[in-house]
């Protein structure tokens, strides 16, 4: 069971290892010759909450997740956790100080926006303590972190998390560091198109969330780490007295967790996934390894495209939060996108649009696009130019 590997760098979902694929093709005929494929499996056999368990061991062990943190699985995808991180972190916070406390976020680009709409959406009191946009020429545009120095973050007192998204997939931006908050402040990171690229510490957050479509898996099930302490809620009675909404249950933590996740249908075959490929990352040499591997890609093609005589390519973020993961830019000029993309597609590298809301060109450099599929690309890059 082969295929021709395709050099395909689309934002999502992704490329997945083709190892990962011949063996999940499979397991979704006879897993582990019980006679039945495991999409048809119950969710709660043992078979189900081995491939669970088995997956949320690989995270632990790539993160070095300490014991004081839980790993569960959800559904709904990053969209889903912008409502979910408003219900349980302002429920946590309500526990811990009686009041139903604000919100804090660092708006980098359209996925940060749409996470900060959404809890203003949800009754949430919202500070958004840094718009990137406002430090663009046109004053709309989204390609820098404006410097720590200029966020108006709240205090421990009235603050119930900060939030941030670590890598912007449409606008190409990515957190070159982990942004500090105040003591006593949990911060929240939206890490679904570059969680399981690099190295970071976990200790630093009370609550991280990636959609499995980019790095992890397939779409369909979303990866939680949370601070135990967190899943500690106060009663509903409590909640509503102080306006705090209540969480629908399958996107209520404590209920997700005390279940294993499985407190609804989880689907279990995209955990499966997510566990080969988690394992095939442990195998490879972990984090450390990979965070080298996606470096390198990413500096190979930025590098070409610096090198292009001036005018081919306009990068759109600034070097400083260049994305590893999503490189992205444009080709100026009557025609010229077009012909970027015909000509890359008739060289098989395919998935280069850039995202309907902005345009121009990306490139996703995750985890299983290889070495010689950015290769072909740089080529083809370093040859358009020339012809320009």
């Amino acid at each position: 069971m082969s295929r021709v590997q395709p050099h395909y760098f689309g934002a999502g979902p992704a490329l997945l290892p083709v190892e990962v694929l011949q063996q999940a093709a499979i397991d979704l005929l006879n897993y582990k010759d019980s006679g039945l494929g495991l999409g048809e499996i119950s969710h709660r056999s043992a078979l189900a909450v081995t491939v669970v368990d088995s997956a949320k061991a690989n995270i632990k062990q790539l993160l070095a997740i300490p014991d004081t943190y839980e790993i569960f699985f959800l559904q709904g995808g990053g969209t889903g956790e912008f409502s979910a991180v408003v219900y349980n972190l302002l429920a946590s916070f309500a526990r811990k100080t009686g009041t139903k406390g604000k919100a804090d976020y660092l708006i980098t680009g359209s996925w940060s926006q749409k996470a900060a709409e959404e809890a203003a959406r949800l009754g949430v009191d919202v500070n958004v303590a840094v718009d990137a946009r406002k430090a663009s020429a046109d004053g709309k545009s989204y390609g820098s972190i404006p410097d720590p120095s200029t966020w108006t973050l709240g205090t421990a007192e009235d603050t119930a998390y900060v939030y941030y998204c670590d890598n912007e997939t449409v606008n190409g931006i990515e957190f070159p560091y982990i942004p500090s908050v105040p003591e006593g402040v949990e911060l929240v990171a939206d890490m679904s198109s570059n969680i399981l690229s690099r190295e970071f510490d976990v200790t630093k957050f009370g609550l991280v969330f990636a959609g499995a479509q980019k790095n992890i898996g397939m779409a369909g099930v979303t990866v939680c780490i949370i601070k135990k302490e967190l899943l500690t809620h106060p009663t509903e009675g409590d909640l509503v007295t102080l306006g705090i909404p209540l969480a629908p249950l399958v996107l209520d933590f404590p209920t997700i967790v005390k279940n294993n996740s499985l407190y609804n249908t989880l689907p279990i075959f995209n955990v499966h996934i997510v566990n080969m490929t988690t394992q095939l990352l442990i195998d490879h040499g972990g984090l450390k390894h990979q965070e080298a591997v996606s470096g390198a890609k990413a500096k190979k093609l930025y590098d070409a495209l610096d090198a292009a005589p001036e005018g081919v390519y306009h990068c759109l973020v600034e070097n400083a939060c260049r994305s590893r993961m999503n490189i992205v830019f444009t080709v100026p000029g009557e025609g010229k996108e077009k012909a970027f993309l015909d000509g890359a597609k008739e060289r098989g590298l395919t998935g280069l649009q850039g995202h309907r809301s902005v345009g121009g060109i990306r490139i996703s450099s995750y985890n299983a696009v290889s070495d010689k599929s950015i290769d072909l690309l740089v080529d083809w890059i370093n040859t358009f130019a020339a012809s320009s």
